[in-house]
């Protein structure tokens, strides 16, 4: 009978301890398993080639061409059959084309954005994995707060039932503790669920069950930006991935004009082939040729149906699309560096301010406690204080986590964002048993 607990105590005892889980880690997992993170790093390796394809329109064409035919001939001198065939090499090398330069410059650029996208896709995820981390402990945390707040409750209700019986107090108070305690049982249901749903958002990222999050400690946690509002937006116009692609894709766009325009222009080509005939019909007789050459090839257009004026037209409506869309992105970096500032100040004022509201609480609660002990003061003014200092400690936390989303946010709009940013925050993150 005594075996099974032994087994237990054994098996526990040697099991590994659980290790806590911090950002950095959830954010090293999420880069090898997160499909839209991995969908970016395709389309970057995609990207990469347009360099190459751009380049083949500088470099030599070489061909090689062959056939083989049976051929009927009926002339006059008569009528005869006969097998031919032939093989040939043919090698052209652009001099001048200077659509295919314009081509290549674009290639390059191409490969820009490329790079500017999967920086943008790794900003993104950092940002993910922050959100999702800090929903998860926010989830903790409330039902924390709900467990203490059920444990005064009871607690309360049980003296309201005690002081009923001795009839120091009315029902009316043990109804009432009734009521909160079944109130908070319905809260930490639905704040159970909560949670599993953002365990579950976080699983999606790294691809595993979720282990033990480091939580967050007050170690030094604000600071301040240096630099005003209006310094953080012309920040984000400059730095800003998004208006960065966008100011790259300005450029492809002016030199897409030049190269529909490259289409009025005369092309120049060193060529050079060797062919081979065999058996060929030559009059009345059949011959064997090899031909070698060498030369330049000119090409002047001189009229193709508006083929060449019709793109110019399209590439100056594209120029002046991508002008805008240029602008559009350079004032929504603008307005998010703005935005993201205001929240981190803010979140500074807001977390300071509950922290002094955490201090008040608590020195309300110990005053109300001793107003119960001198007869002034009942057992739901204690519980109702006590509630009080909980949601102070659950709602700072809460600001913390927002104020360290927006510091996330605010290097995001001026395109500084990196996994250094969040090893910066583990600072403030202690395994849960060590953070109480």
């Amino acid at each position: 009978m005594q075996l099974k607990p032994l087994f237990l105590a054994l098996t526990l005892a040697l099991a590994p301890a659980a290790h806590a889980t911090n950002l950095t880690d959830v954010y090293r997992d999420a880069l090898a398993y997160d499909a839209q993170y991995a969908s970016a790093r395709a389309a970057y390796q995609a990207g990469q080639e347009k360099s190459v394809q751009g380049r083949a329109g500088l470099l030599p064409n070489v061909n090689v061409s062959g056939n083989a035919r049976y051929q009927n001939v009926d002339a006059t001198y008569g009528e005869d059959t006969f097998p031919s065939d032939s093989i040939g090499i043919n090698a052209a090398q652009p001099l001048f084309r200077k659509q295919n330069w314009v081509q290549y410059a674009q290639a390059k650029e191409q490969v820009k954005i490329a790079d500017m996208q999967l920086k943008v896709a790794e900003q993104d995820l950092i940002l993910r994995v922050a959100q999702a981390y800090f929903d998860v402990l926010q989830s903790q945390d409330n039902i924390a707060f709900i467990n203490a707040q059920k444990a005064s409750i009871t607690e309360q209700l049980a003296a309201a039932k005690r002081n009923f019986e001795v009839g120091t107090a009315t029902i009316t108070d043990t109804h009432e503790a009734q009521a909160r305690y079944d109130l908070a049982v319905a809260q930490e249901i639905a704040e159970q669920n909560s949670l599993n749903i953002r365990l579950r958002a976080l699983e999606k990222l790294i691809g595993k069950p979720v282990g033990t999050l480091d939580s967050l400690v007050d170690n030094k946690l604000l600071k301040a930006e240096a630099g005003t509002l209006d310094e953080w937006a012309a920040r984000a116009a400059d730095g800003n991935l998004q208006a960065e692609i966008q100011r790259i894709a300005k450029t492809i766009a002016d030199q897409e004009v030049e190269r529909n325009r490259a289409g009025h222009y005369p092309t120049l080509d060193a060529v050079a082939g060797y062919n081979i005939n065999n058996n060929q019909s030559f009059g009345t007789g059949k011959i064997d040729t090899k031909i070698a050459s060498i030369g330049l090839e000119l090409n002047l257009p001189i009229y193709h149906g508006g083929q060449t004026s019709s793109p110019v037209r399209e590439a100056h409506a594209n120029q002046e699309k991508a002008r805008q869309d240029l602008e559009n992105a350079t004032r929504e970096a603008g307005l998010q560096a703005r935005q993201a500032w205001l929240n981190v100040n803010s979140g500074i004022a807001r977390v300071q301010a509950l922290e002094q509201a955490l201090v008040s609480t608590r020195a309300q609660l110990d005053s109300t406690k001793l107003g119960l002990d001198v007869g002034v003061r009942t057992n739901l003014d204690v519980l109702d204080a006590e509630q009080q200092v909980l949601s102070a400690r659950r709602d700072l936390a809460g600001a913390r986590y927002a104020y360290l989303l927006a510091t996330l946010a605010l290097k995001a709009a001026v395109g500084t964002l990196s996994p250094e940013d969040l090893a910066e925050i583990d600072q403030h993150l202690r395994p849960p048993a060590a953070a109480q």
